[in-house]
């Protein structure tokens, strides 16, 4: 696990009238073992931060850190989930799984054992020798987060990975992804276009507003752990919900004010 540092983060895109800037001044700490959301309208900037972090994206200013090394490239002590999980079909449940130490050279017999002690934490213990036209959006997903946990990456970076789920499966996944998370709270950001998501899985939310984007709002989510559905109907969390819509459409807030953090 570790901690995420940015500091006056810029990325820019190449434009026909000079540099597009989609981020500015992105500034945040994401704590070792936190689990961070970011959520902001469409085309804001949310996913170019997660590639960033995790490298394939160069940020054109300010700097990104884990631990003490500064982000200039993709490394093992990260990971990505994808909307789409992304599996070869031709290979089995077991051997997607274990794609990813297999690429950094883990025999056999280590890679495998692997798989199957991750395919068991996500739940589809049974299912190693399925192939992915075999299984549900929801079973595909949880593959997905499989194989990224199986390298054993210190950061896990999320972008919209229950993006293309329908409302109830993106539920319950999301109290899932807690319980799984919960086995050895790796540091987390995941990035959401949902409210409910956002508040019902993090520490904290990083609220972005519209481009050029940066962060207009940090929101200390303090509910307690381990969540389940019942959070969802809790004051708290519906005055949370309450802030992160008037800060994103503009409706009214709670008139409470948003519980301060412990």
């Amino acid at each position: 696990m570790a901690q995420i540092s940015y500091d006056h983060v810029e990325i820019a895109y190449p434009g026909k009238d000079g540099p597009f800037v989609a981020v500015e001044d992105f500034t945040a700490e994401v704590e070792q073992g936190q689990f961070v959301t970011i959520v902001g309208p469409s085309g804001c900037g949310k996913s170019s931060v997660l590639m960033a972090t995790d490298g394939l994206l160069a940020a054109s200013g300010g700097a990104i850190q884990i631990g003490d090394r500064t982000v200039s490239r993709p490394g093992k002590d990260r990971a990505v989930v994808f909307q789409d999980a992304s599996l070869l079909p031709w290979r089995t449940i077991e051997s997607n799984v274990a794609f990813g130490l297999e690429m950094q050279g883990v025999g056999k017999q280590e890679r495998l054992a692997a798989a199957r002690r991750y395919i068991d934490l996500v739940g589809l213990s049974g299912r190693e020798r399925s192939y992915p036209h075999q299984l549900s959006g929801g079973m595909r997903q949880r593959v997905g987060i499989a194989r990224a946990l199986a390298i054993d990456p210190e950061v896990l970076l999320m972008d919209e990975p229950f993006g293309a789920l329908d409302a109830q499966t993106r539920e319950v996944m999301a109290t899932e992804l807690l319980r799984i998370w919960d086995v050895d709270r790796k540091t987390v950001l995941f990035v959401t276009h949902s409210l409910d998501e956002a508040i019902f899985l993090a520490d904290k939310v990083l609220v972005m507003g519209d481009r050029p984007s940066r962060i207009i709002e940090v929101i200390d989510v303090d509910l307690p752990r381990p969540r389940d559905e019942a959070v969802r109907e809790s004051e708290a969390y519906i005055r949370y919900r309450a802030r992160l819509a008037e800060l994103l459409f503009g409706k009214p807030a709670a008139t409470v004010a948003v519980p301060a953090a412990s």
